[in-house]
């Protein structure tokens, strides 16, 4: 008589539960270390809950949240953008460039251009080049940064135009420009992949492109968007820097600030092999991040070991994300 293999049931059901479990860390973990972070920051500093270090830490950390909104976007449909950062100073000296000789909206609105095209080129090398995302953004990236040095000689641009300075330094009800700027374009792109048939199609075409083109889907038009939004959220945050200071500087953004912003989107749970994420987690990611630098100044400690942590952090993400996928039944 045989007997039944009940083991192949049993070590599903195991790994079943394993996976839930390292699912739930990614994706919910980093609410709690938010939390417990805020907790400790807040006992250890009385400066650390006070309305101008907070306020402060949102003015400061609002590019990084802008373009790690759209980066998810970008993961969530299968791709990876590195040349976030050099988008970022391009956009910056394109419209300090032009702001004394054609006005601030008309220079600012052709920085969102040159980040909306430079987007697109990724797009369509990555997608209908058959390039590798990561290749295919770190070559930009190089080029991008190459091109802004030509446009500046190496120089800083300074802006002349009082108006140009409005946009990084002007506020509204008690809150920056930058602050407003961040959160309605967090909050845009948070409906945009949760609430619209485009999120659907992202989140299908990360998980499974084979099944999301079979079922109709533009797999290379989905993602040619999402690379198309990254750009222009890019070169947005750049004219906001740059107005802050009134200066366009190409390597004002560079691979450092790219990196933040990957960082907040991994924090997040959002997968690298793409098909998941959620935008307010990536925001929690970013803001995590920041209070971490926050608390390294007022507690001094040496920023040095800022990144040490940052990287431990990147891998502790990864590493949970790659358990919670391979531990499925």
């Amino acid at each position: 008589m045989s007997v039944p293999d009940t083991a192949t049931p049993i070590a599903a059901a195991g790994r079943s539960r394993t996976s839930l479990r390292l699912a739930a860390l990614r994706d919910y973990g980093i609410v709690a270390s938010f939390l417990a972070l805020l907790l400790v920051l807040s006992v250890s500093s009385d400066a650390f809950l006070t309305t101008t270090n907070l306020l402060n830490i949102l003015d400061q950390w609002s590019p990084t949240l802008i373009m790690a909104a759209s980066s998810t976007i970008v993961f969530v449909a299968g791709g990876f953008d590195l040349s976030i950062g050099s988008i970022f100073g391009l956009a910056g000296v394109i419209a300090a460039l032009l702001a004394d000789k054609v006005g601030v909206v008309p220079a600012m609105l052709l920085g969102l251009g040159a980040g909306a095209t430079c987007g697109l080129i990724n797009g369509l090398l990555a997608t209908y080049g058959r390039i590798n995302p990561f290749i295919t953004t770190l070559a930009t990236m190089m080029m991008i940064l190459g091109i802004g040095f030509v446009l500046t000689g190496g120089n800083l641009i300074s802006v002349t135009e009082p108006g140009f300075t409005e946009l990084g330094t002007g506020s509204f009800l008690g809150l920056d420009y930058t602050i407003w700027v961040a959160a309605l374009f967090v909050g845009g792109c948070g409906f945009l992949l949760s609430r619209t048939l485009y999120g659907r199609y992202a989140f299908a075409v990360g998980g499974n492109p084979e099944a999301a083109w079979l079922s109709g889907v533009r797999v290379n038009r989905v993602r040619v968007i999402a690379f198309v939004l990254s750009g222009t959220s890019a070169a947005l945050a750049g004219l906001l820097a740059a107005s802050r200071v009134s200066t366009g500087q190409a390597d004002a953004g560079g691979l450092n600030l790219a990196l933040d912003a990957v960082t907040g989107v991994v924090l997040g749970g959002v997968s690298i092999a793409g098909g998941e994420g959620a935008i307010w987690r990536t925001g929690l990611g970013v803001l995590l991040l920041a209070l971490i630098g926050n608390g390294f100044n007022l507690l001094g400690i040496d920023a040095t070991y800022q990144r040490i942590v940052q990287g431990a952090i990147i891998l502790a993400a990864v590493g949970v994300d790659a358990w919670a996928r391979t531990a499925r039944p």
